[in-house]
């Protein structure tokens, strides 16, 4: 084999794996969760801005991941930060349909590079979903949930029925007087 049949290889194999890459990044968006629910109806969740972030007590809420826990950031989309900016749902009035948030959820990786101890987002664990929209989901107060767990060999749909987003939302009743939202916006 002469050089040039192996540079063409290798730049063969490159963009094989290039390819791959791509499409295992767009897998995602073709999953529903058993409710209905597609993570394509949150794309460019990456760059909603940020409400706060979360970092449990103990190890029991971090989806899969093992102790020592996790990170969480939950983001909102245009609609929700003005929500919030308007004062809901502190004022205890309805979250306007269309409002989304998603929460982002990493195993803890401590840091050693910076002069301080720092915990820092580590493995990708889930991203979870709540979206506003009274006339699709009227048994829930108006609210969808959607669950994506992360692992090594990708994306996976939570929830083994679409019963499931009652699950979640029995949860959320216990901040019914917040519509359905735990999560306040951090002050800045």
């Amino acid at each position: 084999m002469n050089r040039q049949h192996i540079l063409a290889g290798l730049f063969t194999a490159a963009a094989v794996c290039a390819v791959g890459v791509v499409l295992r990044a767009q897998d995602r968006f073709t999953l529903k969760v058993p409710n209905g629910i597609a993570f394509s109806e949150f794309k460019g969740y990456e760059a909603w801005q940020v409400i706060a972030p979360s970092q449990p007590d103990d190890a029991g809420g971090c989806g899969s991941a093992p102790a020592p826990g996790c990170i969480k950031a939950v983001l909102g989309n245009p609609v929700m930060i003005k929500a919030f900016a308007d004062g809901i749902p502190a004022n205890s009035r309805a979250v306007p349909d269309g409002a989304m948030m998603a929460k982002v959820e990493w195993a803890k990786k401590h840091e050693p590079g910076p002069p301080y101890a720092a915990t820092v987002p580590g493995r990708l664990i889930e991203v979870s979903f709540m979206v506003k929209d009274s006339k699709r989901f009227p048994g829930t107060n108006g609210w969808g949930y959607a669950k994506f767990r992360h692992e090594s060999s990708g994306w996976t749909p939570f929830g083994d029925s679409p019963a499931f987003a009652n699950t979640c939302h029995a949860c959320h009743t216990r901040v019914k007087s917040r519509d359905f939202v735990f999560t306040e916006y951090g002050q800045r």
